[in-house]
């Protein structure tokens, strides 16, 4: 669940960013994705650290 979540702030928060900073589609979906990708990792980490204390 929290990589899903942080797939899907990070698609928001990259394109929001792009946005404000004048970008085109392409600009915007590059840093949609690395932010994606950036945060779908973090996500990942959690879930494993959770996964270890809980379990």
């Amino acid at each position: 669940m929290y990589v899903l979540a942080g797939v899907v702030i990070g698609l928001i928060w990259g394109d929001w960013k792009a946005r404000k900073r004048g970008g085109n589609k392409l600009d915007r979906a590059q840093y949609a994705a690395v932010h994606a990708i950036g945060l779908a990792l973090v996500g990942l980490f959690v879930t494993v650290i959770i996964n270890r204390i809980w379990a």
